[in-house]
């Protein structure tokens, strides 16, 4: 019996030592959950981010996803704040509802319309914004129009104009979001949209 217990602890011995002389020199040293965190980044190329900051740019997604500093010209992007969204600190103000119109904030970071108000989202790599995204669920948000690229999730409210991406190359996309994962990352929670019969 003795001699059984001292060949498996041998056996179990060597598969140890076999699988940490093996595996990656990345991998050596990583707690459960860091490894698991870097099974599910992905590297993008320098040319992928590139791409996806001229499609954001062309696209114009700082017209909303952008805080503004007012200029004499009006609003133009806070390059210090990014593509952060509506800034949680600036309180929304009192609105006009309407059914025939759409209104903007000031800053373009809130629309209100008959749907309430939606605040646009904070898309830089923060834990606040799209920090622990995977890329299915920014192609899932992008092009299937749901929050947090959730399924079950509510719909993006407007004006997120989400159904001009549908028939979008993935490849694009996917460039939009190296990006955006490549981005300075901004602490900000954006808030929640309010319905039309709470404003």
């Amino acid at each position: 019996m003795k001699k059984q217990i001292s060949i498996l602890a041998l056996v179990v011995f060597s598969v140890v030592v076999l699988f940490s002389f093996t595996r990656p020199q990345a991998l050596r040293g990583l707690s459960r959950g860091g490894l698991q965190s870097l099974k599910s980044k992905t590297a993008y190329t320098q040319a992928q981010i590139e791409k996806g900051k001229y499609l954001v740019e062309m696209m114009g997604c700082a017209h909303c996803h952008a805080p503004k500093k007012m200029t004499p010209q009006g609003p133009i992007p806070d390059p210090d704040l990014g593509l952060s969204g509506h800034p949680a600190k600036i309180p929304m103000g009192k609105v006009v509802k309407t059914q025939d119109w759409v209104l903007f904030h000031p800053m373009t970071t809130i629309a209100v319309g008959p749907w309430g108000a939606s605040f646009s989202a904070n898309l830089t790599p923060e834990a606040t914004g799209i920090g622990s995204w995977s890329e299915e669920q920014f192609l899932i948000a992008i092009t299937e129009g749901k929050s947090k690229g959730i399924r079950t999730a509510r719909p993006l409210l407007p004006p997120m104009p989400w159904r001009d991406y549908v028939h979008a190359k993935k490849e694009d996309l996917v460039a939009i979001f190296a990006y955006l994962k490549s981005c300075k990352p901004i602490e900000n929670i954006v808030p929640q949209p309010i319905s039309p019969d709470k404003l």
